[in-house]
């Protein structure tokens, strides 16, 4: 049974700050929006997808400055209201990223939202301008120049000397042809036109206010909405939030902005809290302290990998399967705390690899822990698995045109127009080192990701972004949801920004994984509650996860009380706010 604390909602209640009273759309930015003519969406059925969908595309403007000037195509995709009698509204959703697609998140929304929002609201999934199914940003003109261009980020973050000169260079060439070919959309992709696109959806479709749920990097989305039109709120829920002021830089360029919001620390904080309870839990329930200290285990492997990588090879022929780096071993856990289940996979790859290096391992249980170790990397890194040849990776090797992805374009472009940063790539490994101090491994990773942010290679500007303030009066309570364990988006960032708006509720939890909603009933339902009927949680709820680590025993039936249920329905399939990754699930 999952345990979760009983939530209660109370109808929206008067902001706790002296503040009183809604604040307008500025006359400026309801120009910008209000002008343009409601466009039309050219819809299609897409029940083959799901039953009641329809996917659609519509053309916006390119800059709202001029709104019958160029346009670009934004995609869509909507699942009707299973009971449209009981309909509320449009429900929009955002998976965060940047550049993850809201249509295909919109898409597997059946999966993991609950029946009651499903069936009072269409579920709106959005392709952010440049993103999957919409018109793309592209910075090269091929695959090919864009594989070249990007040769030197080919690890997770740089290490050695010469990882740090090739990143860096390939860095600088990343802002370079960003500001050049990319234009002119790189030029108009920061999250305030995206803002801006979601009003102008929100009232084609009829809705005279929004309602809408975003996760991670979507969190910054609602915030930004919030302030740009908070006369215009019904519902904004905000799950796995980002600090508004570290995300944009206001006032402060004194940091990257992947160290600003202090991701790596919460993956750092999470880890160390990992790992001491599988000591405190012992042997029976986590296997590596079968084998010493958990913590002081940890530390020894990482020393191993940043003095060597680990080779392993085929133990009959010679064959070398995989290298184990420094980098890599990082990259794999924080994809492991990505997820709520996250201890047990920690567990299993430390143990691989203590395995692996421990000089006391049998030859019979080095090769298994090799072999479980090579599965485990092919999962988190398919395109470097010799096993697993995907059509992308074969055509960066041949030279190829052809397929381009723009992933990393729509990260970028995002992030480096929303914010402020140093002006020098090379500078980078100042701030990495700094990051280490303060959460070791994960501090650099997250640091390095906004590398291309540099502002003298990176000089396209989005002259309309949006940097502030984050404190304006909304129309109804925005409810801000944090998670303490979270790994790619600190707990501090939901404090921060619940302090920031004056009509705000925040709801606390002690989950693990990214994000809160699906990782425990007690958020879920909240969320539902407030979505459903704008009722907020009492002020100082905090819930619980319906999964913690280390509560299982290895072998045999767990103990009493000890027990969390896994989720009942699938969890969202959030995407993190770094680089390249996939998302959760």
């Amino acid at each position: 049974m999952a345990v979760a604390m009983a939530v209660a909602v109370v109808a929206p209640a008067a902001p706790s700050q002296a503040k009183t009273g809604t604040d307008r759309t500025s006359a400026t930015e309801a120009r910008r929006v209000d002008s343009v003519t409601k466009p039309r969406i050219d819809w299609f059925d897409c029940s083959i997808v799901t039953p009641r969908a329809q996917c659609g595309t519509v053309r916006l403007p390119v800059d709202y400055d001029r709104p019958r000037g160029a346009q670009t195509e934004v995609a869509l995709f909507r699942i009707r209201a299973a009971d449209p009698k009981r309909r509320v509204g449009s429900l929009f959703l955002n998976p965060g990223g940047p550049g993850g697609s809201g249509v295909q998140f919109a898409a597997s929304a059946p999966d993991f939202l609950s029946p009651d929002l499903l069936a009072r609201f269409d579920i709106v999934g959005v392709d952010p301008r440049g993103v999957n199914f919409s018109d793309n940003v592209r910075c090269w003109r091929n695959f090919a120049a864009q594989a070249e261009a990007l040769s030197g980020m080919d690890v997770p973050f740089p290490y050695t000397k010469a990882e740090t000169r090739g990143y860096v260079a390939s860095s600088r060439k990343f802002g370079q042809a960003c500001s050049s070919t990319g234009r002119p959309l790189t030029a108009h992709m920061s999250t305030a036109q995206v803002a801006r696109d979601m009003d102008v959806l929100r009232r084609t479709l009829g809705d005279r206010t929004l309602t809408y749920l975003g996760f991670s990097y979507g969190t910054y989305l609602g915030q930004v909405y919030a302030n740009l039109f908070p006369d215009r709120v019904r519902a904004i829920a905000i799950d796995g939030v980002l600090d508004p002021i570290g995300w944009a830089g206001t006032g402060n360029t004194a940091l990257p902005q992947t160290q600003r919001i202090r991701s790596g620390e919460g993956a750092a904080k999470a880890l160390r809290e990992i790992l001491r309870r599988c000591g405190t839990a012992g042997p029976d329930y986590c296997e590596l302290a079968r084998y010493g200290d958990p913590t002081q285990l940890y530390d020894r492997i990482i020393a191993a990998l940043k003095e060597a990588p680990l080779t392993v090879t085929d133990p009959d022929t010679g064959e070398v399967w995989y290298t184990l780096t420094y980098q890599n071993l990082i990259a794999m856990l924080l994809s492991d705390l990505y997820s709520p289940s996250g201890s047990s996979f920690i567990d299993m790859d430390l143990t691989f690899a203590w395995t692996l290096l421990s000089e006391q391992s049998q030859p019979a249980q080095k090769e298994g822990a090799a072999r479980s170790l090579q599965r485990r990397l092919a999962q988190v890194f398919p395109e470097q698995s010799p096993t697993r040849p995907t059509l992308r990776a074969t055509g960066a090797r041949a030279g190829w045109g052809f397929p381009y992805d723009n992933s990393l374009e729509t990260f970028q472009t995002v992030a480096c127009t929303d914010s402020r940063n140093p002006r020098l790539a090379a500078a980078w490994q100042g701030y990495a080192a700094l990051a280490d101090r303060t959460a070791p491994g994960f501090g650099p990773m997250w640091t390095w990701a906004s590398a291309p942010c540099a502002s003298s290679t990176w000089t396209v500007r989005d002259a309309d972004s949006y940097r502030g303030p984050f404190t304006r009066q909304t129309a109804r309570p925005v409810l801000v949801v944090g998670n303490y364990w979270d790994p790619a988006t600190n707990y501090d960032g939901a404090v921060s920004a619940a302090a920031l708006l004056p009509n705000s509720r925040l709801l606390s939890s002690d989950s693990w994984g990214h994000t809160a909603y699906g990782t425990s009933g007690c958020v879920t339902d909240a969320v539902d509650a407030y979505l459903l009927r704008v009722a907020v949680p009492a002020r100082g709820t905090r819930c619980y996860g319906d999964e913690q680590p280390f509560t299982d025993p290895l072998e045999g039936e767990p103990r009493p009380g000890l027990r969390r249920s896994a989720p009942s329905r699938p969890l969202p399939p959030v995407v993190p706010p770094l680089p390249g990754s996939t998302p959760r699930g």
